[in-house]
């Protein structure tokens, strides 16, 4: 079995880009917290980006464990030796 490294990264910074974005909701009140980013809530807004970006890989990833999977259910062409064996 061939695991799509794209699917365990997905799942990093989709649990990152959770926890940031709970800690910016949490602390979205909280004036001198964020009083050294010009009042910017970095926090939410990084964790969505994060958030984003583990979504899109793991979408990836998947689309890609099916690909791999519909490869090895064909049967190879005449002539044609199996690919990654």
């Amino acid at each position: 079995m061939s695991l799509d490294l794209r699917i365990p990264m997905g799942l990093m910074f989709t649990l990152a880009g959770m926890i940031l974005s709970a800690f910016g909701l949490s602390t979205r009140g909280n004036v001198a917290l964020y009083a050294k980013s010009l009042g910017i809530d970095a926090n939410l807004w990084w964790g969505l980006v994060l958030l984003v970006f583990g979504v899109t890989m793991l979408l990836l990833g998947q689309r890609g464990q099916r690909r791999i999977e519909k490869e090895r259910q064909l049967p190879p062409a005449k002539g044609e030796a199996r690919r990654g064996h």
